[in-house]
């Protein structure tokens, strides 16, 4: 039986900015734009103004975790 536990967590971010782990030891980043199927929809970045939207099978995520938010240090007077 396939092991899940990042799928509940994923359908809270759709839409968001994610990372996500694969099993055979490889990351990706981008917006998560669905789950459809038994595939994780996320569109990424290529380069220059280029963006292509990638199907990654459940059998190969092992994780999926939202971008943490941006640490802003006070101004330095």
């Amino acid at each position: 039986m396939l092991q899940m536990s990042w799928y509940s967590k994923a359908l809270g971010l759709i839409g968001q900015p994610v990372g996500v782990s694969l099993v055979n030891g490889q990351g990706v980043t981008g917006v998560l734009c669905s789950i459809t199927g038994s595939n994780l929809v996320v569109q990424e970045y290529l380069y220059q103004s280029q963006f292509a939207t990638k199907q990654y099978p459940f059998n190969t995520i092992q994780d999926v975790n939202p971008f943490p938010g941006c640490s802003i240090p006070s101004p330095l007077f």
